[in-house]
């Protein structure tokens, strides 16, 4: 399992379920890897083709497939509704280093389609530990020529 940051460019929606009975919606994602989450602005009055424009980091730091979205409709009244969501696979972020805006489909509990939202993702891994010499030639400072060893002497 691959370590480091996971970068979601949360894009845009089109076609989502309008569920707001008379006005257009207000959506937000709610975005979830395992236990990390993270909420996007409202959009408001863009109703089911909202843009959002967002980046979100995610550390990645155990065993991690995929990532969830959640689209919610901000209520001011009542709960917020349940419009849809997209589950997203990570391996070929893990594998190819990321993927450009794709679009995925948003489907409701009874996983019907419901539109789609456009996502970007880039996966940068933690360098790996080395326990090897260090510096530009193996070695430390001191042992290649460093200030130690200079042949500049004070007259």
């Amino acid at each position: 399992m691959p370590l480091g940051t996971l970068e979601v460019i949360l894009v845009d929606a089109k076609g989502l379920d309008n569920n707001d009975f008379l006005a257009d919606m207000d959506p937000y994602v709610l975005l979830t890897l395992r236990t990390q989450e993270k909420k996007s602005n409202v959009v408001s009055g863009q109703g089911s083709a909202p843009e959002w424009n967002e980046t979100f980091v995610f550390t990645v730091s155990d065993d991690v497939s995929e990532l969830h979205l959640k689209i919610m409709d901000k209520d001011n009244f009542s709960a917020d509704d349940f419009v849809g969501e997209a589950t997203i696979s990570l391996e070929p972020v893990f594998t190819e280093g990321g993927i450009p805006p794709t679009a995925y489909n948003v489907v409701n509990q009874d996983k019907e389609y419901r539109g789609e939202i456009k996502v970007g993702l880039r996966f940068t891994p933690e360098p790996e530990q080395n326990d090897g010499p260090s510096g530009e030639y193996g070695g430390s400072e001191e042992g290649y020529g460093g200030w130690k060893q200079s042949s500049y002497a004070e007259e």
